[in-house]
């Protein structure tokens, strides 16, 4: 039987800052982002997800560049009663493009069901933003054997309150919990064997879901990126501490960029 040549997809890179920054600083990162990454090749996409203050900030210096912005979560509600909520049409107003949702940290401190990742995912797609719903396993559960287990259903819930059409929007996120911020992170061929779990899980939805942007989580360096990067289901990745540093955010693009010859 002939070998089916690899589909070949573009690489996407998106900083999630988590809750740092201040005005003077994110200028001078987002400035030397959105100049960095002109050299990219097409095929290699780049954003960054802010804390909710600095989106109009965010807008304001990168509008007309490459680089697309986003927030780090919404309300799984459209509006209302809800005291320090930020609604999704909120976040679109600043013609945001992604929305992190399911973050670990969220559903580790405050508590979020994978059902309320589902409604989250549903309010950004609702309002024309690209949800990245984020899955990973704790330690433990690694160590037990539940990853697939685990992963599968944090997706499988998302995809449930979706139809076609909408699961193909979205962007997955694979992060195992005990890598992210800890300095650790999934070898290659681990990170590898989660993402090609994750994208039968999301053919098995439908074929045009198939193809939506696997991005892994959990310590991205420049130094282990590449190796990353090659690997046949990961697009891309979601990088938190690194992308507070221009050099190597920069890096890490530079790195997806290379996956991405390599893949085609």
């Amino acid at each position: 039987m002939t070998k089916q040549p690899t589909k070949q997809r573009s690489k996407l890179v998106v900083g999630n800052w988590k809750m740092h920054g201040r005005l003077a600083a994110n200028a001078a990162l987002l400035e030397a982002v959105a100049r960095g990454v002109q050299a990219l090749p097409a095929d290699v996409r780049v954003g960054v997800c802010v804390p909710f203050p600095y989106l109009a900030q965010t807008q304001a210096l990168l509008g007309g560049s490459r680089v697309v912005w986003g927030a780090q979560d919404v309300s799984a509600h459209e509006q209302g009663a809800y005291t320090g909520e930020v609604a999704a049409g909120m976040v679109a107003d600043f013609e945001a493009g992604f929305a992190i949702v399911g973050h670990s940290e969220r559903r580790a401190y405050h508590g979020e069901s994978s059902e309320v990742v589902a409604q989250k995912a549903q309010r950004a797609l609702a309002v024309r933003l690209t949800p990245i719903v984020c899955v990973g396993e704790t330690l433990e559960e690694r160590e037990s054997g539940a990853t697939e287990r685990v992963v599968g259903a944090q997706l499988d819930a998302v995809l449930a309150a979706l139809s076609v059409e909408e699961a193909a929007c979205i962007v997955v996120a694979y992060e195992p919990v005990w890598a992210i911020g800890t300095g650790k992170s999934a070898t290659s061929e681990q990170a590898q064997q989660v993402h090609a779990f994750l994208r039968a899980r999301l053919a098995a939805k439908g074929a045009q879901v198939a193809d939506v942007p696997l991005l892994y989580g959990g310590s991205v360096k420049p130094e282990n990126a590449a190796e990353l990067f090659r690997q046949a289901d990961i697009d891309g990745g979601l990088i938190g501490g690194a992308s507070l540093k221009e050099g190597d955010f920069l890096a890490i693009c530079a790195a997806a960029a290379a996956g991405a010859r390599v893949a085609g």
